[in-house]
This record gives structure tokens, C-alpha cells and sequence, in this order.
């Protein structure tokens, strides 16, 4: 992994642990294991650390989404994707869903981070069109900024939600199947 990949990931895990009021400089740097200084000549500012974990984001997840292999084999493997996606957000990585909502709430205040949160999400919810189109699903755009809204909320339901529903692995997995067929419906 290249140092500003490292770098990148450490700030992820900085927001997910102490928020955006945590995120200095100086912590991403004891958090990545490195020489104080070191994240600063990488990222300048503190505007430049938030943009890299936006761009870090949205990349592993277009390539994640890509990896699926598609779901050109059918609505059942959509389902198998979207709930792999969402059993891993709220498992092992669920600090980079927290660390996406942090970035999320300061992008309200923060024009340029939401500009740049708007641009990934357009490169994730393009490559999740691209496999509703190869279902033959109508209007595969607008279905994929649906499906990923929906996802999306149900993630954060689970961890930051008022109500925190509890659901187990099976209950998350008929509220997406429910979700996917929806927006899944062939033309």
C-alpha cells in the first residue's frame, strides 16, 4: 500500500474513532504508525485529509461493487451483493461507515466536501446502475440512486438510527430482498 493510502486509511479510522474534531494532522499520523509531520506533507490541510478519505472511500467501494462480478445473474445475486455489502459495513468495516457519516454531517457546512462527497457517490451509484442495466432494470439510474439511498439508510439504522431496529442477519436480509425488489423490477 502506498504512504498516502496509509495515510488516507489511518484518517478513516481517526473519524470513525474521534470524529471530525479529532481529525488532526498529528492523529492521523500516530494512528498510521508514522513520523509526526508525515501526513502533512502529504495532505496539507485538514480540507486536503478529508478529500483523501472521500477519494479512499468511494474507491474501495466502486471496487468492491465492480468485484461483485455484476448482478447480470440475476435479482438473487443483487440480493447476495447488497447484503454482503451491508453485513460488511456493519461488521468489519463498519468504522468506514461511521467515518462516511462523519464526512456526511461536516459536508453541510462545508461546500467543497460536499461537492467532493456528490462526486464519489456519483462514481458508486454509477457502477450500481451498471449492473441494474445489465438486469434490464428501466431507467437504471434513477434505480440505483433509489437501491443505494435505501441501503444506506439501512446501514445507518443499525448503527446511528433513533430507533436502532434490532435485526439479526436473516431480518436485514428480508428488508433487503424487500428493498431490491423494488428497484430491481425488470422493464
Amino acid at each position: 500500500m502506498e504512504r498516502r493510502d496509509v495515510l488516507a486509511e489511518a484518517a478513516i479510522e481517526v473519524l470513525a474513532t474521534a470524529g471530525t474534531r479529532g481529525l488532526t494532522h498529528r492523529a492521523v499520523d500516530a494512528t498510521a504508525g508514522l513520523a509526526e509531520g508525515t501526513s502533512s506533507y502529504y495532505f496539507r490541510t485538514r480540507a486536503a485529509l478529508l478529500q483523501a478519505c472521500v477519494d479512499r472511500l468511494a474507491t474501495d467501494s466502486v471496487t468492491r461493487t465492480a468485484r461483485t462480478g455484476g448482478p447480470a445473474a440475476g435479482v438473487d445475486a443483487l440480493v447476495d451483493a447488497a447484503c454482503a455489502h451491508l453485513e460488511r459495513v456493519l461488521g468489519p468495516d463498519r468504522h468506514r461507515l461511521v467515518a462516511r457519516l462523519e464526512l456526511s454531517l461536516e459536508s453541510t457546512r462545508r461546500p467543497e466536501l460536499e461537492a467532493a462527497l456528490v462526486a464519489a457517490g456519483a462514481r458508486v451509484r454509477s457502477a450500481v446502475a451498471a449492473g441494474l442495466a445489465a438486469l434490464g432494470v428501466a431507467d437504471p439510474d434513477r434505480a440505483a440512486a433509489d437501491l443505494v439511498a435505501c441501503l444506506d439508510g439501512l446501514a445507518f439504522d443499525q448503527v446511528a438510527g433513533a430507533g436502532r431496529a434490532a435485526r439479526d442477519a436473516d431480518g436485514r436480509r428480508r428488508a433487503v430482498a424487500a428493498v431490491v425488489a423494488a428497484f430491481a423490477t425488470v422493464s
